[in-house]
């Protein structure tokens, strides 16, 4: 039996404790319905990490183990650290797959992969919005129909400040007559990186089963293909390089202690 894809499911896990329709609807937390919708799934191993742990749960020891990292954050984006910014940032850029959801559009690590601003409209009146599935041969939109529609949501409209996907993947229409790239691909690095802009916390988007099986689809398709550490080597040539007669010189590089 192949080896279970290791998911670390990350929840910024404040609105839960705060606010009373999102505590209805997620009692132990939007990352334990999304964690228990993957591990559904047969082929995962599922572990969960919030914002108030030490080190936000995101240890080198958890980060290293990690092929797979899921990404919820709204409220408290300016409460993670940069220093774990930046160690999630070296394992994705190494291989490690990441998912970003909804309002995570605003998180320090997304902005960090994209290198834009991501900025977008928004609008929050319970419209309903057509998901419309733009790739329905992408291993993302497999087992989903034509379009996923939900009846309640947040809008989000473009102009959506992001580079352009590798892949656009789904595209949404809301009642209100707003559009939004709303599932979007990219690679950096080694990593593959899929944005679903599903999932405000007072509506029941992540018990929808059409949204669940978006995400396990998206966890096998980010699962890392390579595994190779980020470094900049000073390699030996291949062949024999013959000397020359003129003293170039060499510049080199300050090297870290």
């Amino acid at each position: 039996m192949a080896d279970k894809i290791k998911v670390t499911v990350w929840n910024e896990f404040r609105h839960e404790k705060t606010n009373d329709a999102v505590k209805k609807l997620y009692p132990d937390g939007m990352h334990m319905v999304i964690g228990k919708a993957l591990k559904a799934a047969g082929d995962m191993d599922v572990r969960y990490a919030t914002l108030d742990e030490p080190e936000h749960g995101l240890t080198e020891k958890v980060v290293n183990d990690t092929d797979v990292m899921l990404w919820w954050g709204h409220m408290a984006h300016h409460e993670v650290s940069d220093e774990i910014v930046k160690r999630v940032q070296k394992k994705v850029l190494e291989g490690m797959g990441l998912i970003v959801l909804h309002s995570g559009h605003f998180s320090k690590i997304f902005r960090t992969m994209l290198g834009t601003n991501c900025s977008l409209k928004w609008r929050e009146m319970a419209e309903k919005e057509r998901l419309w599935n733009l790739e329905p041969g992408h291993p993302i939109t497999e087992g989903i129909g034509e379009y996923i529609e939900l009846p309640n949501t947040e809008m989000y409209g473009e102009r959506f400040d992001i580079p352009t996907p590798d892949k656009l993947i789904f595209v949404s229409w809301f009642e209100g007559g707003e559009v939004f790239r709303s599932g979007c691909v990219w690679e950096r690095g080694h990593g593959r990186i899929f944005y679903f802009r599903p999932g405000h916390e007072t509506y029941p988007i992540f018990h929808n089963k059409e949204v669940q099986k978006v995400l396990v689809n998206a966890v096998r398709w980010a699962k890392p293909r390579i595994m190779k550490e980020d470094i900049c080597p000073n390699t030996q040539p291949l062949e024999k390089i013959e000397p020359k007669h003129v003293d170039f010189g060499k510049a080199g590089i300050l090297q870290s202690s």
